[in-house]
């Protein structure tokens, strides 16, 4: 019998086996992005656990439904439109189509659903409303707040009392406030900014009810986990919880979600990314710079709970270990296994992928040692699809060809070879180098192996 899937809980702040609130059905949702520049490092680590969580989930439980969100209105995409003299959506959509065509080349699916903000409005409005009609927020100015001292379970996530409320973060001042602590759920908009009409005159949503109502409608409440970076612990996960809570009538704080996964950050070279220092990675220029594979490798050989350090040499480590893997399937052409049980283990243990890619080592050293048999090499082939760094339809990752589109290729320059019509042979050798492929020329015939 398998082990248990056990995950770690920053609500209960413990490993948990992971008991699904309807095993027919597993109900998952992950803060997405807010679409007005591109996604960093910290952002895609998100997307990848999140990413890999569910492929673990698919395999255990017969339906999963994925839910991440697009924020595409936000005073941040406001400013920079306004900056740029062009529409909100002119920002949004150019941005949200980037961040999913980055996310696929790091191997991360589609949502099964992608709810945008600018969808839901009347979603917000009606959950707000709920929040009123159960004393949780007041109106003031046109301005809707949510009541902190009305929910007396607030704070219990990041472990904070009301009065540390306003410790480390950034608290928004308003003299509509009662409590500094309060946050916002509706604002009214001026005239040149992009507004909806509502109960409280024309605004636009806060931040934080946006994710509470967008999962609500995509899912109910409470779903089984909610996914995001530790950076959002406080306040908007926290606040999540409460719109929750107040909406429902529910006070526990998993009324939201019964499992909330949080993952560490991304420093660069040992230092926090930030724009004054000018270290912050985007996913963007990287995938132009390293085979997109390389990075989401690096992304899972941190634990996802730790803080990871981006940094050249375990770029090149990571490149190291993905070669080895190529070389393989160069010499041995794979076919779909089963996943090696080791690496199973680990990923059923809180997702441990280190330990899952410790695994993928040893079975190298096992498929090398033992004549590159079979079995063994499309269990390799198995666990390492399973991790996202190959596709399961064929052998192509990082645009790789296929063994089936190199060998025709090496038969059409052999016969190019033969007539001495060496610009064909030599065309041929260029082209497969480009797309990652290293041709062997020797007196007997020509071989060929993978190269990042």
């Amino acid at each position: 019998m398998s082990d248990p899937f056990k995950l770690f809980n920053t609500l209960g702040r413990d490993k948990q086996v992971f008991e699904p609130i309807d095993p027919g059905h597993v109900r998952v949702y992950a803060c997405g992005p807010t679409v007005y520049d591109y996604a960093h490092i910290g952002n895609a680590r998100m997307a990848v656990v999140s990413d890999q969580l569910v492929r673990v989930l698919r395999h255990i439980y017969p339906k999963v439904t994925y839910v991440s969100n697009i924020t595409d209105v936000d005073d941040k995409i406001l400013n920079r439109a306004e900056e740029l003299g062009v529409e909100m959506k002119d920002i949004t959509q150019k941005y949200a189509r980037i961040y999913n065509q980055d996310m696929a080349r790091l191997g991360v699916g589609l949502p099964d659903l992608q709810p945008k903000a600018t969808e839901h409005i009347q979603s917000m409005i009606e959950m707000i409303q709920r929040i009123l009609a159960n004393k949780g927020g007041y109106v003031d100015g046109g301005h809707v707040y949510f009541d902190v001292r009305s929910l007396p379970a607030y704070g219990g996530l990041s472990g904070r009392t009301l009065d540390e409320l306003n410790e480390g973060v950034r608290i928004e001042v308003s003299e509509h406030k009662r409590h500094f602590g309060d946050f916002v759920l509706w604002k009214p908009s001026q005239d040149h900014e992009v507004g909806w009409q509502s109960p409280w005159g024309r605004g636009r949503p806060g931040w934080h009810i946006e994710c509470s109502a967008m999962s609500f409608a995509s899912l109910g409440l409470p779903f089984d986990i909610h996914a995001g970076g530790v950076d959002l612990v406080f306040p908007h996960h926290e606040n999540e919880i409460a719109q929750a809570c107040c909406a429902t009538g529910n006070q526990s704080l998993d009324a939201y979600a019964k499992i909330l996964g949080t993952n560490g950050f991304v420093m660069h070279e040992g230092q926090k990314m930030s724009k004054s220092i000018g270290n912050i990675l985007l996913v963007h220029d990287l995938v132009k710079e390293h085979a997109p594979v390389v990075l989401r490798l690096l992304l899972l050989k941190t634990h996802y709970r730790q803080p990871l350090n981006w940094t050249s040499q375990g770029l090149e480590n990571a490149k190291l270990l993905f070669q080895r893997i190529l070389d393989i399937f160069s010499i041995q052409q794979p076919q779909m296994g089963t996943i090696n049980q080791d690496v199973w283990a680990a990923l059923l243990d809180d997702l441990n992928t280190p330990l899952a890619l410790v695994h993928i080592e040893a079975l190298i050293r096992k498929i090398r040692e033992n004549g590159y048999l079979s079995e063994d090499v499309n269990q390799l082939y198995a666990s390492v699809v399973f991790l996202g760094l190959m596709d399961a339809d064929h052998l192509a990752v990082v645009d790789l060809p296929s063994p089936g589109e190199i060998e025709a290729l090496l038969a059409k320059r052999e016969l190019a070879r033969k007539s001495k019509n060496f610009k064909v042979a030599d065309h041929i050798r260029q082209s497969l180098l480009k797309q990652g492929v290293e041709i062997l020329d020797t007196a007997g015939k020509s071989t060929w192996k993978y190269r990042l």
